[in-house]
């Protein structure tokens, strides 16, 4: 299957876990823009993939964990010599789970909702820190 050079559609994934939300930093970021600051758990859907089995991939694949009941917070478009799809989830755990690091994974951490990492620390300027204001209502 070649890849599409018109669309990218993306999943993500806000974990939240006692007061805190899972962030990850990737190995190789070719896929990622280069970036390698934290992200939010996040990958490609694959070919006719349904996003919400994406974001169940993604925490399996990422984290070794199965993924909890989560929603679809919101859809994000935009432009970057792509149009971008964004389906952004949001689950919770009463518990913190015992992590298991995908292959790409270089760190993954949690982090209480009131101390995230800087925007400078963050993938992209800071979009994860946006997506879970969006989401959650922090600001």
């Amino acid at each position: 299957m070649r890849e599409c050079g018109i669309h990218k559609l993306v999943a993500d994934v806000a974990l939240l876990s006692e007061g805190q939300v899972l962030l990850v930093r990737y190995k190789d970021t070719s896929k990622y823009d280069g970036q390698k600051g934290w992200f939010l758990p996040d990958n490609f859907l694959n070919h006719l993939e349904h996003p919400d089995d994406a974001a169940k991939r993604i925490l399996r694949e990422q984290a070794g964990i199965e993924m909890p009941e989560a929603s679809l917070s919101f859809i994000e478009s935009f432009g970057n010599g792509w149009w971008h799809l964004v389906f952004h989830y949001l689950a919770e755990l009463r518990q913190a789970p015992n992590l298991n690091a995908g292959d790409n994974i270089a760190a993954m951490d949690w982090f209480p909702l009131d101390r995230l990492p800087d925007p400078k620390e963050m993938a992209h300027h800071g979009w994860g820190r946006d997506v879970l204001n969006q989401m959650l209502k922090l600001d």
